[in-house]
């Protein structure tokens, strides 16, 4: 069913004064399913931005007798603590228990977990979906309570993308990470690895009754040379370069050309998030946006978006594209012989098109674009892919810093290095001031290029 033919009304509401604040409870029905959900709201939130939002699914085990063999209830005591203290939020409570398969089959996977399974088999083996949850009703809640964007507490990023597709603008993710212990470490490092949660875990010492968060470290070394990328661009007239992306172990970036193919793990998806944010643009070529429809913008942690780049020769940029979404116009570098009447049709919805100087093989020329963005006042840069501009950045020497994740997979597909011949071998640089880090199964790489002379 369409979201507009979805209704929700609410039926009544009450004060409600707890431990935490005094929040006004809404009983809300609608036309979708025959359950009653409730929204918990602190505050004036009518027409106001980037108001706190939980999207709470009820956990009978977890919020009512405080199992703890989940995080739910901890998270729902969490936020309620988060929305207090901001003294204005909702926590939109929806009905649909153990992921959307009902306490009693929720109780029968329980059994399955005790013999072993994990989570995710548990309710296969039941013959559910992983995870069966919808949140129309959610996003309709939201948009009766008149709320205009909101920052999401959430460590689930499939959330996000299914509140944004139902029209909620998501303006930030607010982590909402509490204690692990051993009775519940198993079913969070499922969440982690096969549902994508962004769950950041230390391994768990000997004796140790919990996990602890684990900080990413590795970010510190990333962020200590943009800290001087203005005055980078001052003494070389361009954007501080930082080349990021991620690879299974035998080099592989795609399983094919044109096909993404999902190699990061929750948390390294997050510290791409942080790159994100940390950077004032990011750049993709036109073949990655054609295979991935990206946003580009910064969802799994708090920051700002950075401006999107697409570097695209022909103009063959989509009306569909998901970043004439976004709330920053993209930019498009194209060729000075492009199409004017494409030009004209894509600035008409909304994109700005940079026409460019191009190289002998008829692209944008890379170092002309770089030296418009520093006198555009861009003072980093994050490069993310594909395969073509990853090699044309390496071969034109114009990275700065690389960020590497690499995936504990064997795929046998398309390697970045393949657009790049026996003839250009010295575009391989060796990497200086090298750091490492284990962020969950994967591991990333931060280190400096330095090119052998010619």
């Amino acid at each position: 069913m369409p979201l507009d033919e979805d209704k929700v009304t609410s039926a009544a509401s009450a004060r409600i004064p707890t431990a935490m604040s005094e929040f006004q409870l809404f009983f809300y029905t609608g036309n979708r399913d025959d359950k009653e959900h409730l929204a918990l709201v602190k505050g004036e939130v009518a027409g106001q931005r980037e108001v706190l939002v939980r999207v709470h699914s009820e956990c009978f085990t977890g919020d009512v007798l405080g199992s703890r063999r989940c995080d739910c209830g901890a998270q729902l005591q969490a936020a309620l603590r988060l929305i207090a203290e901001a003294g204005a939020g909702v926590i939109v409570y929806l009905r649909q228990e153990g992921r959307g398969i009902g306490l009693l089959d929720k109780l029968r996977a329980y059994n399955l977990q005790d013999q072993g399974f994990d989570t995710v088999d548990a309710n296969l083996l039941l013959g559910h979906q992983a995870d069966e949850r919808d949140y129309t009703v959610a996003a309709q809640i939201l948009k009766d309570l008149g709320v205009r964007s909101i920052k999401l507490l959430t460590n689930n990023p499939h959330k996000i993308d299914s509140l944004q597709e139902l029209g909620i603008e998501v303006r930030a993710r607010i982590p909402l990470q509490t204690e692990v212990c051993a009775e519940n470490v198993g079913y969070l490092r499922t969440k982690a690895r096969r549902l994508k949660h962004l769950l950041v875990l230390d391994e768990l010492p000997n004796g140790s009754p919990c996990y602890q968060p684990l900080k990413l470290g590795i970010m510190e070394q990333i962020n200590l040379p943009l800290s001087e990328a203005a005055a980078h661009r001052q003494r070389l007239g361009r954007p501080f370069v930082t080349l990021s992306y991620a690879q299974s172990l035998d080099g592989s970036i795609a399983a094919r050309p044109g096909r993404p193919l999902a190699l990061s793990g929750s948390q390294s998806m997050a510290l791409t998030h942080g790159l994100r944010a940390a950077h004032d643009a990011i750049l993709v070529g036109i073949g990655t946006l054609l295979a991935d429809n990206p946003r580009l913008n910064v969802r799994l942690v708090e920051g700002k978006d950075p401006q999107p780049i697409v570097v695209d020769s022909r103009l063959r940029f989509p009306p569909y594209a998901s970043l004439l979404r976004n709330g920053r116009a993209p930019w498009i570098a194209t060729s000075q012989d492009a199409d004017g009447e494409r030009q004209a049709a894509l600035e008409e919805i909304g994109a700005r098109v940079l026409r460019l100087p191009t190289a002998a093989n008829g692209w944008v020329d890379l170092t002309a674009l770089l030296q418009h963005l520093g006198e555009m006042g861009v003072n980093s840069l994050m490069v993310e892919g594909g395969a073509q501009i990853i090699t044309s950045f390496l071969a034109a020497r114009l990275v700065d810093q690389v960020v590497l994740t690499i995936a504990p997979m064997l795929v046998g597909g398309l390697r970045v290095m393949d657009y790049l011949g026996q003839a250009q071998a010295h575009c391989f640089p060796r990497l200086r001031r090298v750091s490492y880090q284990r962020l969950g199964e994967d591991l990333v790489l931060r280190g400096e290029p330095h090119w052998e002379s010619p």
